[in-house]
This record gives structure tokens, sequence and C-alpha cells, in this order.
């Protein structure tokens, strides 16, 4: 049975097809509108849960996360950037980096492994939420290790106002990197 095209499902149908050319395309460029929205709510879904304001978006931070993404694609590998340079001397406050990949065999099995949207993403570091515990930070861990809840304490840190991300193929590898500001996970306060 055929079903009309509504706007619904064109609007469906137009950003999986965007997802599937960002994360298949052997370098994906800078998120397109459609996955900033994407990747905004899937942030603000987290900080709504807890009762903090909703983040906005920063071109200025994307474009960031978009150089540091490349890179890492480039050399498949997954570390942060030099805390120095998003941390500098001057005394502003510096930026909050989330970091996350995913590897596959290679690009031609690609396939039989799937697609990431970048809600999906999101949610590797959202998912974190299952070890939070309330309390200053770094007691904020079920675990004991605060790194357990890192990236989803970045995410619903209530004094972080703005975030921008990226996300990068290289090979058998795509990653997501996101910044904010001002960056979060500071020892001796609350989370939210």
């Amino acid at each position: 049975m055929n079903r009309p095209l509504t706007l619904a499902r064109r609007s469906f149908l137009a950003g999986n097809a965007a997802t599937l050319a960002l994360i298949y395309s052997p370098r994906a460029a800078a998120l397109t509108p459609w996955h900033v929205e994407e990747t905004l709510a899937a942030h603000n879904r987290y900080r709504a849960a807890v009762g903090v304001p909703a983040l906005q978006w920063s071109d200025n931070l994307a474009a960031g996360a978009q150089q540091w993404a490349d890179y890492l694609a480039s050399t498949g590998q997954l570390h942060h950037s030099d805390s120095r340079r998003r941390h500098p001397a001057d005394g502003t406050p510096g930026v909050g980096e989330n970091l996350t990949a995913v590897r596959y065999p290679s690009s031609r099995s690609f396939a039989i492994y799937g697609f990431y949207t970048v809600t999906q993403l999101v949610d590797t570091w959202g998912d974190e939420n299952r070890y939070f515990i309330g309390g200053i930070f770094p007691n904020v861990s079920s675990t004991g290790n605060w790194e357990d809840v890192a990236h989803y304490t970045q995410i619903v840190w209530r004094n972080t106002t703005q975030v921008g991300c990226a996300v990068a193929t290289g090979d058998s590898i795509i990653v997501m990197v996101g910044r904010y500001s001002p960056p979060g996970n500071v020892d001796g306060q609350p989370v939210y």
C-alpha cells in the first residue's frame, strides 16, 4: 500500500537520509541544521529531566569541535584535546569537552553493523546517568569514580549555557565531540 508523503513523513525520511549521509560519508562536514536541532534536543532532554535550563547552540564551539573530531577520525584514536587550549591561562572560563567513538570493522561492512544517529551518540554520554548520585563534584558516582558519570554531568551542569558538537568519520570509526561553555565538572560545586 502506498501512503502519501505527508510533510511529517517527508521530514522523517529527509532526516534519516541526512543521518545516513552524515554518518556514512568518508569525512563528515559540519552538522546540518537538522542535526544541530537533533543534537541540541538530545542534550536538553537530559537537562529538562533534572530541571536545569536548556542549552543554546554555539557555532564557535561547534567549529572547534569539528576541527578536533576531524583530527580524531583521521588518526582513529580517541583522546581529549590539549586542555591548555580549552582552559587558557588568561582567566577566561575555558571549554568542557565530551568525546565518544563507535568503531566498525570497515566501511564495506558498515551496512551490516547499522548506523548511529546523533541522538544515539549523545545518549552514550547521557546513559551514564544510571551511575549518577546527587552531591558535590567529584563525589557524584555510585561507583566511586567520577569519570563514570563525567560526560553526563557535563551535559546537565547547571552553569553550562552553550554547546557545540561535531561528528566525523574515518576508517572504521565514527567520532563525536561536544564542547561546552562554561565548562562543568568543577571540584567543590554541585552538578545542578
